[in-house]
């Protein structure tokens, strides 16, 4: 199958230059995407781009990934109604190390014939003279088509936004990386979000200009759930790739939480699942939805490809502790993630020093019962449970020896009406 035909049936295709398509079927190409380095990792959003990669190294053509270490100084205007924070080299620097580090979980930068490579605009941005800049780059863009570049014309023409000249210069230091990269590793095709079109066609004419060659460009749909929302935002924030700011459990939640009306989308832009895998994980999921299996499967897929078996197995375990699984051994960073939606309060360490606190004062003082004789009545009737074990003693006491990382209790009543009692110092 013709790569592009591949992006087809997945829905990872929203557009591309003439003669794309048979450019990738005559010989290997070499391909590339830029990564802004805005943040110390990338996120959710940026995984349809990656699968990009992932299926172009699949197909035997090389990958190659640009952090882009000068660009992200400066900040592209695509897609935003304002100026961007500009970064220092020093945070730039380390942001893009921490994107590379992430990208090396899904390309293969050791296979023989086409390892992925990595790049960093800066190398050549934070060397080239202005003025030799303008004279061998600048002469070949009029300021009128720079205008007529979508990402530019919004801004411009918004009454209520403003562009500045560094932002306005985004275009021709994209097309410049292009050039570059044609010329250092043979790059003839640049891929990227559609929002990026007026850039990557900025850079193909550049090669035709300046080296008399032809290159090409592919883009990717800027994906919206089945709601109309951005994807990849949730109440709680960005989902992260990077462990330290979503941990497993969280990024195997997002994937579980995606609604049936996505979830085939969903499979075939982030997995590599086969057409035909799909299709039955689709089928069964308009017959037996409230299986999710076709949720399940997406969710082990890219948590397992990111975090590892390891990092899968314990964001499983996470989640079963919410049905009432077993939450000894956890960690306290585990523990305050998986009940970081719940109820909480807190108690003193001294209290629950010794015997500690009576069950049915704590169950009253939480609000998990109205009251001590209405504690009583859910632990007798087998309703109450405390780090999910049955509590079967109305007399008995919570003490240091229960609770978890010495920092947690977890109180529950009935199957899904949790509190977590917080340890505190004072």
């Amino acid at each position: 199958m013709n790569l592009l035909d591949e992006y087809t049936w997945r829905g990872l295709l929203h557009d591309a230059t003439d003669g794309a398509a048979q450019a990738f079927a005559s010989e290997s190409r070499v391909a590339y995407i830029g990564f802004d380095p805005t943040a110390s990792s990338l996120h959710v959003g940026s995984l349809l781009p990656i699968m990009g990669l992932v299926h172009l190294q699949r197909a035997g053509h090389t990958p190659v990934a640009l952090v882009g270490g000068g660009t992200g100084l400066i900040g592209d205007p695509s897609e935003k109604a304002a100026e961007r924070a500009l970064l220092s080299k020093e945070e730039a620097e380390a942001n893009a190390a921490g994107i590379h580090a992430q990208l090396a979980h899904f390309l293969d930068f050791e296979v023989k014939g086409n390892p992925a490579r990595m790049a960093n605009n800066l190398d050549w941005l934070g060397r080239v003279g202005m003025v030799d800049f303008l004279r061998d780059v600048g002469k070949h863009f009029s300021v009128n088509a720079l205008l007529g570049k979508d990402s530019i014309r919004r801004r411009v023409e918004d009454p209520r936004a403003s562009i500045s000249f560094t932002e306005f210069s985004y275009v021709l230091l994209q097309a410049y990386d292009f050039l570059e990269l044609h010329d250092r590793m043979g790059c003839t095709v640049q891929m990227g979000g559609s929002d990026q079109w007026g850039n990557i066609t900025a850079g193909i004419e550049l090669i035709r200009r300046v080296r008399g060659a032809r290159a090409y460009g592919v883009t990717f749909p800027l994906l919206t759930t089945s709601s109309g929302t951005k994807f990849g935002k949730t109440e709680s924030g960005t989902v992260w790739l990077d462990p330290a700011r979503t941990t497993p459990y969280r990024f195997y939640q997002f994937w579980m939480n995606t609604p049936d009306a996505d979830a085939g989308a969903y499979l075939r832009l982030f997995t590599l699942f086969p057409r035909e895998e799909v299709e039955e994980l689709e089928a069964s999921l308009a017959a037996e939805p409230h299986r999710r299996l076709a949720q399940k499967a997406l969710a082990a897929d890219v948590t397992r490809r990111l975090h590892g078996d390891d990092g899968l197995s314990r964001a499983r375990r996470a989640s079963e502790v919410l049905f009432g699984g077993e939450v000894e051994g956890l960690d306290a960073a585990e523990v305050a993630d998986i009940f970081a939606d719940v109820p909480s309060s807190e108690v003193a360490r001294g209290a629950l020093k010794g015997e500690g606190l009576a069950l049915v004062d704590l169950l009253s003082r939480t609000g998990l019962a109205v009251s001590k004789s209405d504690a009583r009545r859910g632990i007798a009737g087998g309703g109450i449970y405390l780090n999910n074990r049955r509590v079967t003693d109305v007399g008995g006491r919570v003490a240091m020896r229960d609770a978890l990382a010495g920092e947690f209790a977890v109180l529950r009543r009935g199957k899904k009406r949790y509190h977590l009692v917080r340890v505190i110092d004072r």
